[in-house]
């Protein structure tokens, strides 16, 4: 039996961050009075997607996120196993069936398929529009956060060292990588705890578990 695609989600949290970055900007970098010179420059690199993926307030609205959709998954599991109890019967017994009985039972299975599809997409589609809202929301906090920092600290300059696709940064020292100082300090200012390392939106290496509804196949 033909399923839809899985939808694997993470991403598309790349996918998603590079999005809301066209609709969210980061804030401008100020003027620093107490800033390098002219022609003096100061630059910093950092790795945004990760950053974001890394904060603890991202990390736990992803959870309730999945939380949330919970019920639809479970939703989509019924009617997944339903699908493929039909198709099995329908397989199993179609040379017993009388020919309207066989037709009508490829007909249900046809609109359980369709209800199938349908459903999915549907959770799919506002799973990813509720996912790409606290990806922009968590993304604009983090921006504005960043240019504080950068100003205050006399940057003129920050790249984007995470970005893989465009290859925005072909080298730095470490030195330079200001990723993590800007979670810690993301983290403290939002005060939200860290989740436990087991939590469902616990990210490892800056790449969190996207779980987007979906049907699991029938063993």
């Amino acid at each position: 039996m033909k399923r839809l695609p899985l939808f694997a989600l993470f991403f598309t949290l790349a996918t998603v961050v590079s999005a809301s970055g066209q609709t969210t900007a980061v804030p401008p970098a100020q003027k620093s009075s107490g800033g390098p010179g002219v022609g003096e420059a100061k630059v910093a690199v950092i790795a945004f997607q990760a950053a974001i993926g890394k904060t603890n307030e991202f990390q736990r609205d992803l959870a309730d996120l999945q939380k949330k959709y919970g019920p639809r998954r479970d939703q989509l599991k019924t009617l997944s196993d339903q699908v493929d109890s039909l198709t099995k019967q329908l397989q199993d017994q179609g040379t017993q069936l009388s020919e309207s009985e066989r037709v009508s039972r490829a007909r249900t299975l046809d609109e359980k398929k369709k209800e199938l599809d349908r459903e999915t997409q549907d959770a799919q589609s506002d799973f990813q529009n509720d996912l790409q809202q606290l990806v922009s929301t968590i993304a604009e906090k983090v921006g504005t956060l960043m240019t504080d920092y950068a100003t205050k600290h006399g940057y003129t300059l920050v790249l984007d060292a995470g970005d893989q696709q465009n290859a925005m940064v072909l080298y730095a020292v470490p030195s330079t990588d200001i990723t993590q100082t800007i979670i810690d300090a993301y983290n403290e200012k939002s005060g939200v705890p860290a989740p436990p390392p087991d939590a469902p939106g616990a990210a490892g290496a800056g790449q969190p578990g996207v779980d987007a509804p979906q049907p699991q196949p029938a063993h």
